[in-house]
């Protein structure tokens, strides 16, 4: 599995490392001993007040020396997360019992070409769900780089091929931190069938093998006529969206459940994307 690395941090300041431990100048300065006196420096009386002026008023009492005091814990704000291994696949209910997917803690992958509604229907299930829930978006993570930013449009290179990489990660490195707190994750991506190791391999790398995936993959015409309502680098031209669209159709028989949401709204493909994980969590895909 791949980690999102960064550089690391400097260690935080330990009792016993450094001067300000067990140090005292006074230990290093020779004079007399004198059994059961302060060892350090003498306190040096105020100066006399001048004459005609009044003697300032006395100032607050010093503490005793108490030795060496233990440093006071740095309060940052920071909350510890717990370790974000590999999510496990979620247990199936038992028989008696109907798997209950808007109730459970879950990881799904949401497969699907350009205009297959991905993002609107991810969002309205990550809404509309009883536990806590995030909502993943490949495309907005992949555009938090913005000088330098590989447009795919601009021609597949190296650059855009590194930046995918990176942003799954990225992706995968949240998930893992959401759902160690208890958050479900819901992620999108356009993962083409016929590139298993980058695709699907990747997110099992990423997220661990307890993500379930789920195709949505409505008619060439919708996803043209939802294309054309789109704007910026997202907007694709028609040719590339139906290159992408005849990739996708790889995915029957593939073993991974499919929606053909072209009559389906976006409620109604939320409602059918439960079933699906309900079926998923009792008899989980092969992947």
């Amino acid at each position: 599995m791949q980690h999102a690395v960064g550089s690391p941090l400097p260690p935080p300041h330990q009792p016993g490392h450094g001067p300000a431990a067990g140090w005292s100048p006074a230990a290093h300065h020779p004079g007399p001993h004198h059994p059961g006196a302060h060892q350090g420096s003498a306190p040096v009386p105020p100066p006399p007040p001048a004459p005609g002026y009044p003697a300032p008023p006395p100032g607050p009492a010093s503490p005793p020396p108490q030795g060496n005091l233990p440093p006071a814990p740095e309060t940052t704000g920071h909350v510890p997360l717990p370790p974000g291994g590999p999510v496990a696949m979620p247990s199936a209910p038992p028989a008696t019992a109907a798997p209950d997917p808007a109730g459970t803690t879950l990881a799904v992958l949401l497969i699907g070409p350009a205009g297959a509604g991905k993002t609107s229907v991810a969002k309205y299930w990550a809404d509309h769900r009883r536990v806590p829930t995030a909502h993943i978006s490949l495309d907005d993570v992949r555009e938090w780089v913005r000088s330098g930013f590989a447009d795919p449009q601009s021609g597949w290179n190296d650059n855009s091929e590194a930046q995918y990489r990176l942003a799954r990660r990225t992706c995968g490195f949240a998930a893992r931190n959401f759902l160690a707190n208890g958050i479900s994750c819901i992620l999108d991506d356009a993962v083409f069938p016929d590139r298993p190791v980058v695709g699907l391999g990747g997110w099992k790398r990423h997220v661990g093998p307890g993500l379930l995936p789920v195709v949505l993959l409505p008619g060439l015409d919708i996803v043209l006529e939802r294309n054309a309502q789109r704007s910026g680098n997202r907007r694709l031209s028609d040719e590339e969206v139906a290159r992408i669209h005849g990739r996708m159709a790889g995915w029957y028989g593939s073993g991974l459940p499919i929606i053909d949401n072209s009559q389906l709204d976006v409620p109604e493909t939320s409602r059918v994307l439960d079933d699906v994980l309900a079926r998923s969590i009792a008899s989980p895909p092969q992947w």
